[in-house]
């Protein structure tokens, strides 16, 4: 079964998920759908349940003792839709607006055809992953057992990029995507009436005070070589129009690629908000959670991804040296316990991810089959007689 010969159910697969997402830990319907055409290319080792809602299906072939893990994502983001779609989301407020609806076709087309035509001495795991989106998922699947009992030589995964042109394909060895914390502030003052001024203690206008001085972090605490963002994302208080707040709140996430860094940006980000709620006579709570870690590439296996790319998608369509990106991929918790890499592959002409017009392409669905498959046989060759 070549991977031409399942473009059109993989379409359909993938327009069925995009049309049923769920959210994180939520994704009951798409298990039960990744299960149920898993049984249909004749799978038996299938476990369901690991991190929550997460599947692994086991396909062994020949006496190889060597064993690949390839991993796709499976949950949605709370974003409504707007594409007006034949298959849009079906759900209101849930969508999949970063293509792990392909990811997932992506993977059971790899499955459907190693299961039919093997062409491998070895095993390969298929992992399908929830709640990538915050963070959560990967952690969840390995303390079930991934990676231990459900062990693996080396795991991989791929990323659909827009903008890049599909039948393109990129990667870098070392840190590839970048570190995701969050934070929330809280500032705590005196309400009041609206007309007495004098008599509160603004929590807005703290909060206000904070966000801009937050600001300078990366511009005067972060060496200028160092990749730092720090970013407010949410701001919010007491929501009445007549009546000073008494409390209000910030939110918002950091990029990095550096442990050091993320100290430095948390350390910082104490000071300005205990040093701005003194002088606004309001006291401050800062909390700073570590949520994604840096995506950092085997070297060996980078270069495993890219003989198998450019044997799938030619010497010109693959890029070696991509550039570092801040976008955070729940996929490195898996390189803690394993050798492996993480690649981006073409989505073409599509709206950017997280953007509530963003599709995944079908057209990009073969070709992340093919590498998946070409890199299954090359990591795991027949043995010549």
């Amino acid at each position: 079964m070549t991977p031409t010969e399942l473009a059109e159910p993989m379409r359909e697969w993938r327009r069925h998920l995009h049309e049923n997402p769920e959210f994180g830990f939520e994704e009951e319907e798409t298990a039960r759908f990744v299960v149920a055409r898993l049984r249909e290319f004749g799978f038996d080792d299938i476990e369901t349940g690991i991190g929550g809602t997460g599947v692994v299906a086991t396909l062994r072939c020949g006496s190889g003792g060597r064993t690949i893990a390839l991993r796709a994502d499976m949950d949605c983001l709370r974003i409504q839709e707007t594409t007006n779609l034949p298959y849009a989301s079906s759900k209101p407020g849930l969508m999949h607006a970063c293509g792990h609806d392909g990811h997932t076709a992506i993977l059971l087309g790899t499955a459907a055809a190693l299961a039919r035509d093997g062409g491998f001495d070895g095993t390969v795991r298929f992992v399908f992953q929830p709640a990538e989106e915050w963070g959560q998922g990967m952690k969840a699947m390995i303390k079930d057992g991934l990676g231990s009992r459900l062990g693996f030589d080396e795991i991989y995964g791929l990323h659909n990029m827009p903008g890049l042109p599909v039948g393109s394909f990129e990667i870098r060895p070392g840190p590839f995507m970048g570190a995701e914390d969050g934070f929330r502030i809280v500032v705590r003052g005196r309400g009041g009436h609206a007309s007495r001024p004098d008599d509160c203690r603004d929590a807005i206008v703290c909060a206000c005070a904070i966000v801009g001085e937050l600001q300078t972090i990366v511009s005067r605490s972060i060496n200028p070589a160092e990749l730092a963002v720090v970013s407010v994302t949410s701001i919010g208080g007491d929501n009445v129009t007549n009546a000073i707040a008494g409390e209000a709140w910030i939110e918002g996430d950091c990029r990095h690629f550096d442990d050091a860094v993320s100290q430095k940006i948390e350390d910082r980000m104490h000071r300005i908000a205990e040093g701005m709620a003194t002088a606004h006579g309001c006291s401050v709570e800062v909390v700073y959670d570590r949520v994604f870690i840096p995506t950092v590439n085997d070297a060996q296996a980078t270069d495993h991804c890219l003989s198998a790319a450019t044997a799938v998608f030619g010497s010109e369509n693959v890029n070696g040296d991509a550039p570092r990106t801040g976008g955070a991929e729940d996929f490195a918790q898996a390189l803690k316990i394993a050798p492996g890499a993480f690649a981006f592959i073409g989505n073409g002409d599509s709206a950017p991810l997280h953007n509530p017009e963003y599709d995944f392409n079908d057209a990009a669905l073969v070709p992340g089959v093919q590498w998946f498959l070409e890199l299954v046989r090359r990591r795991l060759p027949i043995k010549k007689a």
